[in-house]
């Protein structure tokens, strides 16, 4: 019989926005988290290592995981130069004790950082005891115009996403190219209408790292509370925990919905036990 191994599961500082770096901590120790995935954006705070070390004297809450600032909204985060800010993201890594630096496939548009990425990604492994998780994305969904229920609704009707076109390169999948560790969002894979669970089975033993989140199929990436989309978030939990994985566990969830903190703090609640369940 194969008995459940308990995993470290954290919270992403992206779950509390428009909340800041601090909150996210603070959150995490209140609520029993194992610690924090680091999301390295505008926040002044998450770019600036000795701030970040104090909160985890703080709130005695460890950072699990860096998120490299790759997103459209972070171009400038760390200079414009994507491969320095990919160098910059396992140091820090190293400097706050993560074990695991979560980066986005490449832009299209980067052509060169992504000519080099699949080596740039294998030396710093190389060098470092730090895993660099790459992360599967989704497309830009011709239904977007649609949006929320209406979006949903299409999709079901369609079977499947229909017409849309990645911004990744080479693709929005990791596993067409190849890597040693990878981070499975479950959101994305509701957006990008993939099987999540044959995702996990392409990844293998690669798979280092999970955005635990649900979505419906819409075409904008919901990260809902896990349970409340389409994802079988449950099951993979479970098959995480049954087998030999060694990784983390994030909830990356939006909660800007919530009109107040204890609204926020109950969804941030939901999630953790959702986790903790299964």
């Amino acid at each position: 019989m194969v008995t459940a191994q308990r995993i470290a599961v954290g919270l992403s500082t992206a779950s509390v926005y428009p909340e800041n770096t601090e909150a996210a901590f603070r959150f995490a120790a209140d609520l029993g988290y194992d610690g924090v995935e680091l999301m390295v954006w505008a926040d002044s705070v998450s770019q600036d290592l000795s701030a970040v070390k104090a909160l985890i004297r703080k709130y005695g809450i460890p950072v699990l995981a860096v998120h490299a600032p790759c997103l459209l909204i972070s171009q400038r985060v760390w200079g414009a130069d994507p491969a320095a800010k990919l160098d910059r993201s396992v140091r820090a890594a190293e400097t706050v004790g993560a074990a695991t630096v979560v980066v986005h496939p490449p832009f299209r548009w980067q052509r060169r950082y992504a000519d080099g990425f699949v080596d740039q990604v294998a030396a710093l492994e190389d060098r470092s005891h730090v895993s660099v998780a790459v992360e599967n994305m989704y497309p830009m969904r011709a239904d977007v115009l649609f949006g929320g229920n209406r979006g949903v609704e299409r999709l079901r009707k369609r079977g499947g996403p229909g017409r849309a076109l990645s911004a990744y390169s080479p693709s929005l999948d990791p596993t067409d190219t190849g890597f040693r560790h990878y981070t499975l969002d479950l959101s994305h894979t509701a957006t990008a209408g993939m099987d999540s669970m044959a995702l996990a089975d392409r990844m293998g033993m690669g798979l280092t790292h999970l955005h635990l989140a649900d979505g419906r199929g819409s075409s904008v990436d919901e990260h809902l509370i896990p349970g409340a989309g389409s994802q079988p978030c449950a099951e993979m939990c479970r098959r995480l925990a049954e087998s030999d994985f060694a990784g983390q566990v994030v909830l990356e969830v939006s909660t800007q919905s919530a009109r107040t903190r204890a609204e926020r703090t109950a969804m941030l609640r939901r999630a953790l036990e959702f986790a903790r369940e299964h």
